[in-house]
């Protein structure tokens, strides 16, 4: 780095990724700052640097080693390197701790037998709560969250016509054990032995017959207002509860009890579609392709982030439609990545399972081969994607939001 860029730094001052520290900080105080940058999307630590921004410079020597072996050697696990410089201003030095984003998170700063886990938000370095630890070990692979067991929530609380549909009519297996069978599949969890079962995440949204009374965050709301913004009263205000899959799909489309998706563009259809005469034929027409629809939705709840307590929601306004999934993007994740047809599935279970039914591929490329360019097609512009990076501390939705081009 040099002298100019580190100025332009300092002038800036602390933000989410920078934070300024006097040359006498304590080593504890030093690697709480490093770990809760390690534990979000990384940043720099200025070490000379007063709050107010001025320059004191640093006068402790080897703050090389004092900061590999003091700070984040011994107390820190899992082990942790992040990179130094040093770089001379008016005079003084100014070392630069340089901590890059990490897949290996979560890092904890250790405590004899307690480990303390920080984030950082804003210019702020905090403990964690209980629900941002929850997401720290899902971002770093260590917990799947759809694989828990919800408290409270019974085997006789899963559809048994699903769940036999899907076993004999999708895999083709004749289901001997049923008990061991959803242990195996991780639909139920045993809780303290394994006859002491509870519904899991991933059994709960698929296959409940109403999974927002175990699991609130289950359904989908529809919102749909007649005008360009939210302020005036919504036409169609209705929160869905009912399985992600259908039963007794005859031919796509079609079923005798419909899933989540199919029942979204039910209650859609009046609000975005006519019937039209097309020649001497009356054909409905729709304002977006009901493929992209079902694709965003699906999309959504495969990937959605279950220790956020929203639902997802699909908005309509007169001018585009919004499908908003709660969370921040699973790690390593970006929104090229995304357009590109890469895939990080935060549920696997659930994603595996859906693919069963045909509702999602094993390549993750249909937001890249189906979604762009049926939009496309359907009115010369693409979706808009947006997207967090991390979790901020207003619980902000991020995910999709396509745009009608119109």
């Amino acid at each position: 780095m040099t002298e100019s860029e580190l100025q332009q730094i300092i002038e800036e001052g602390e933000g989410a990724q920078v934070e300024f520290k006097r040359d006498r900080v304590r080593p504890e105080q030093l690697a709480k700052e490093i770990l809760a940058l390690a534990n979000m999307n990384g940043g720099r630590i200025l070490l000379g640097v007063d709050d107010d921004s001025v320059i004191s410079g640093i006068n402790r020597g080897n703050v090389e080693e004092w900061l590999m072996e003091t700070v984040v050697g011994r107390p820190v696990t899992p082990q942790f390197v992040p990179s130094y410089e040093e770089v001379s201003i008016i005079g003084v030095k100014v070392a630069i701790i340089t901590v890059p984003m990490s897949a290996a998170k979560p890092y904890a700063v250790q405590h004899g037998d307690r480990q303390d886990y920080y984030l950082r938000y804003g210019s702020v370095c905090r403990l964690a709560t209980r629900e941002r630890m929850l997401r720290l070990f899902e971002s770093g692979g260590l917990l799947a969250i759809e694989k828990l067991p919800i408290h409270g929530g019974a085997t006789g609380e899963l559809d048994k016509r699903r769940l036999k549909e899907y076993f004999s009519r999708i895999l083709g297996d004749e289901v001997e054990d049923w008990h061991r069978t959803l242990l195996n599949r991780d639909l139920l969890i045993a809780a303290e032995s394994e006859t002491d079962v509870l519904c899991s995440y991933a059994g709960c949204a698929l296959f409940a017959l109403g999974p927002r009374r175990r699991l609130p965050q289950a359904g989908i709301r529809l919102m749909v207002f007649p005008g360009v913004d939210m302020e005036c009263d919504a036409s169609l205000d209705e929160v869905l509860d009912l399985p992600r899959v259908g039963l007794g799909e005859q031919k796509p489309g079609k079923f005798i009890e419909q899933s989540l998706p199919e029942r979204t563009l039910s209650y859609l259809q009046p609000h975005i579609s006519k019937e039209r005469l097309i020649g001497t034929t009356r054909k409905r027409t729709w304002d977006y392709p009901p493929e992209v629809i079902r694709e965003l939705v699906v999309n959504a709840f495969a990937h959605r982030d279950w220790t956020r307590q929203h639902d997802i929601g699909l908005t309509v306004i007169r001018d585009r439609m919004e499908v908003t999934n709660p969370g921040a993007l699973p790690n390593g994740m970006t929104i090229e990545k995304i357009r590109s047809g890469q895939q990080v599935p935060r549920n696997t279970n659930m994603v595996r399972i859906l693919r069963d039914y045909g509702m999602m591929d094993d390549c993750g490329m249909r937001i890249r081969r189906k979604v762009i360019p049926l939009m496309r097609e359907q009115n010369g512009s693409e979706p808009e994607f947006e997207g967090l990076l991390q979790d901020d501390a207003t619980m902000r939705r991020s995910g999709l939001t396509q745009a009608d081009g119109g």
